[in-house]
């Protein structure tokens, strides 16, 4: 399989590594496999950076378009979303960490061959370059949660768009694989839940909201796991 991230890249996180402390990710069924959509809390930066930096799965995020849109548009989206409206950070502050922030998040994200996501028509753009991707055998890694008035350990809900994205994969005869996924902010694990089929999610009947919260509640329950005493606790390669 063709390796989604560019070398120089891959380059850039072995640097980064020696600053951030390895994620342990623990399975609870069988291995992640390739093709899947995995949903996943976001803890700030600290599930993305678990999974791309310590995960040795093939997958590309799902992540807004703001921060896949050039030096600018990154500037202003840790400013005035990420810090201020998510970290409650006071503006002096976060205008004067983004100066310094912005340009190595551009790159970094330019890196991850990020999937931008919409809150419009555009969506479909998303949608489409998902379904490539998971005919690709490459694997999506989704962060849903409504992080809007900032990050939490216990998730509020979950954004319907990975059940649309669900429901569409059906349509075009994909019944795939979906895994839920807690990363675990105090203890540096990423609990990996058993994998369903989509055809299941749809079984009762329920709407895509009911479906989205189903997901939520079982997200929020991986973060009670007990990983000290967890049988299969692995280290990430």
């Amino acid at each position: 399989m063709k390796p989604i991230r560019k070398t120089w890249f891959n380059r850039v996180k072995k640097i980064i590594r020696l600053f951030v402390k390895p994620t342990r990710f623990v399975t609870l069924g069988e291995e992640i496999e390739d093709g899947s959509i995995i949903v996943c809390n976001h803890s700030g930066a600290g599930a993305p950076l678990a999974w791309e930096l310590y995960s040795d799965h093939q997958f590309r995020f799902w992540g807004t378009y703001e921060m896949n849109s050039g030096l600018r548009s990154v500037y202003r989206y840790l400013v005035h979303t990420y810090y201020v409206q998510k970290k409650k950070w006071n503006i002096l502050a976060a205008r004067l960490f983004s100066l310094i922030a912005a340009p190595f998040a551009t790159m970094f994200y330019a890196g991850m061959n990020l999937i931008s996501t919409y809150r419009d028509t555009r969506f479909r753009k998303s949608l489409a370059e998902s379904f490539v991707t998971l005919e690709r055998k490459e694997s999506l890694v989704i962060f849903p949660e409504d992080s809007s008035d900032g990050y939490y350990d216990v998730l509020k809900s979950y954004h319907a768009g990975v059940v649309l994205l669900a429901s569409l994969c059906l349509k075009r005869g994909m019944d795939l694989k979906l895994y839920v996924a807690y990363y675990q902010r105090k203890t540096k694990t990423c609990v990996v839940s058993k994998p369903v089929r989509l055809s299941s999610l749809f079984r009762d009947g329920a709407t895509r909201d009911e479906i989205a919260r189903r997901l939520c509640e079982e997200c929020n329950a991986l973060g009670l796991y007990d990983v000290a005493t967890a049988p299969d606790l692995s280290a990430a390669s």
